[in-house]
C-alpha cells in the first residue's frame, strides 16, 4: 500500500522507513475497515493530542497558554458513500457503533457518548459553511491518546471529524495554532533541545463534562472579574473575563495581583455577599450571572481563583521569554516556573488531587527539573521537564515508584508514562 500526505511537512509518502509506527497502524486500520464495512477507505485523517506545558485554567479568562502537539493521535479511515448516512465505528470494541443521517444529525447533550464528539466536528463544518445535502461516510476511528487524561483526545476526535468532512467535500481551512485568546493569535516558541517533556498518567480519570468542579471555577473567575471591576469603578456588568479588567485598567499582571489582594478577601464569598458587593438581588445573580449548574453552589473562593489566573498568566509570559533568551540554566528556570504552576493549581485553584501531587513529587525526586499537572486537573496527567541525559533512569524509577499498584498497572503500558516531543499537526493521507 502506498499513501501520500497532502498537508504539512509531516506528510507520509509511503516509505515505511520514514514513519514505521504510523505505517503499521494505517495498514492495520485499513484491514479492520475492510472487515467492518466490506470495502476500502479512500483516505485517512489524523489529529494529534496535545499537552499544555504551562498556562492552566486561564484560557477562558482571556490569557495565553502554551500547548504542544504530542505524537499520540487520533486516526480515522474514511470512505465517502452516496447513501447520506454516517456510519461510525471504533477499533476498540468497548465503544458501540453509531449510525445517523448526514443531513439530520442530532447531538444528545445529556449523554457523554464518543460519537457526539465526531458529530460536533461534522456539524461545525456544516454550519460554518451553511451546507446542506451532505454526502455520507463510513468511518473507523482509532486512537492512542489516553482517554480522560487531559491530553485532548476528545478535541483530536472533533478535529479529525471536521477534517474528514472537509476532505469529503473537497474543501480546506487555513491552518492555525490557537494559543492566544485576546485577540486570537499564535506564536511559535522554541523549546530547549537539551530537555524532553515526559507525560505521566495518574490513572485517575476526570471527565470535566461530568462534574461540577470545572463549571464552578469558570463561574468563580467570572464573579471575581465583576467584583474587581466594581471595586475599580468600571462598568462591571459588561465584564466577563479577568483579562478584561487588566486591559481596561491598563496595568501589569503584577499590579493586578496587588489589586486582587486589596479588593477581594480570602474568606469564601456566599451568594448573598456577592449580591451585596454588586448591588443586585439573588434572583438577578442566578438568572443573569450564574450558569444553570452553579445555581446552588454555597460558596465562591474569588480571591484565590483570581490570584491563580493572574500569576499563571505571568508565568506563561516568563516561560516564553526564557525560551527566547535561552540562558545556560534555561531548563531549571523553566522547571521552576512549572513547579510554581503546580503549587498554584493545587493551593489557589484547588484542581489537583492526591495522586497528581504524589506523581509530581515522584517525578521531581527522580530528576525532573519541573513537574506539574496538565489539563483540567482533578486527575489525568502530569507533564515534567527532564534533562535528556537523565531520561532512561527517570522513566525506570518513576515506573517503579508509581505504577506497581494493581489498579494502576491495569492501564495500558503505553498510556502510563512516555516521553514526547513536539508532534506534527492535522494531516490527510490519501490512497495513492
Amino acid at each position: 500500500m502506498k499513501l501520500r500526505g497532502n498537508l504539512g511537512s509531516y506528510a507520509f509518502r509511503g516509505e515505511k522507513a520514514d514513519m514505521p509506527v504510523l505505517y503499521d497502524r494505517l495498514l492495520k486500520l485499513k484491514e479492520m475497515f475492510k472487515s467492518k464495512f466490506g470495502s476500502l477507505p479512500k483516505f485517512y485523517v489524523r489529529a494529534p493530542g496535545r499537552v499544555n506545558i504551562i498556562g492552566e485554567h486561564i484560557d477562558y479568562c482571556g490569557y495565553s497558554v502554551l500547548p504542544m502537539a504530542i505524537e499520540q493521535d487520533m486516526l480515522i479511515a474514511v470512505e465517502p458513500v452516496k447513501t447520506h448516512t454516517l456510519q461510525l465505528a471504533k477499533t476498540n470494541p468497548l465503544y458501540l457503533d453509531f449510525s445517523t443521517s448526514a443531513n439530520n444529525t442530532e447531538i444528545d447533550k445529556t449523554k457523554l457518548l464518543w460519537h457526539n464528539y465526531f458529530l460536533c466536528g461534522f456539524k461545525g463544518i456544516q454550519e460554518h459553511f451553511g451546507l446542506s445535502n451532505l454526502p455520507g461516510m463510513n468511518c473507523l476511528v482509532d486512537g492512542n491518546i489516553p482517554p480522560s487524561s487531559g491530553l485532548s483526545s476528545s478535541s483530536a476526535l472533533v478535529c479529525c471529524a471536521g477534517l474528514a468532512t472537509l476532505t469529503v467535500l473537497g474543501m480546506s481551512l487555513s491552518k492555525a495554532k490557537l494559543i492566544e485568546f485576546s485577540p486570537l493569535r499564535a506564536t511559535d516558541v522554541k523549546l530547549p533541545s537539551e530537555a524532553v517533556f515526559v507525560i505521566a498518567n495518574s490513572c485517575v480519570e476526570m471527565n470535566k463534562a461530568a462534574t461540577s468542579h470545572f463549571n464552578i471555577r469558570v463561574t468563580e473567575c467570572r464573579l471575581a472579574a465583576k467584583l474587581l471591576a466594581k471595586h475599580k469603578g468600571l462598568q462591571w456588568d459588561e465584564v466577563l473575563q479577568l483579562e478584561e479588567v487588566q486591559a481596561k485598567l491598563g496595568v501589569s499582571l503584577e499590579e493586578m495581583l496587588l489589586i486582587t489582594e486589596d479588593a477581594l478577601h480570602t474568606e469564601p464569598y456566599s451568594p448573598e455577599e456577592v449580591c451585596r458587593c454588586l448591588g443586585i438581588s439573588l434572583q438577578e445573580l442566578r438568572t443573569q450571572i450564574l450558569s444553570p449548574n452553579t445555581q446552588d453552589v454555597p460558596i465562591f473562593k474569588l480571591c484565590q481563583r483570581a490570584k491563580h489566573v493572574y500569576s499563571e498568566a505571568a508565568r506563561v509570559l516568563q516561560f516564553k521569554k526564557m525560551c527566547e533568551e535561552a540562558p545556560d540554566d534555561v531548563v531549571p528556570l523553566l522547571g521552576e516556573l512549572m513547579n510554581q504552576s503546580h503549587a498554584s493549581c493545587r493551593d489557589m485553584y484547588e484542581c489537583s488531587c492526591p495522586e497528581l501531587d504524589q506523581l509530581v513529587d515522584i517525578c521531581r525526586k527522580f530528576g525532573a527539573q519541573g513537574s506539574r499537572l496538565t489539563g483540567a486537573g482533578w486527575g489525568g496527567c502530569t507533564v515534567s521537564i527532564v534533562p535528556a541525559a537523565k531520561l532512561p533512569g527517570f522513566l525506570a524509577n518513576v515506573h517503579e515508584a508509581y505504577y506497581q499498584q494493581s489498579a494502576r498497572s491495569l492501564v495500558p503500558e503505553e498510556q502510563r508514562l512516555f516521553a514526547t516531543k513536539p508532534g506534527g499537526g492535522a494531516l490527510v493521507f490519501l490512497e495513492a
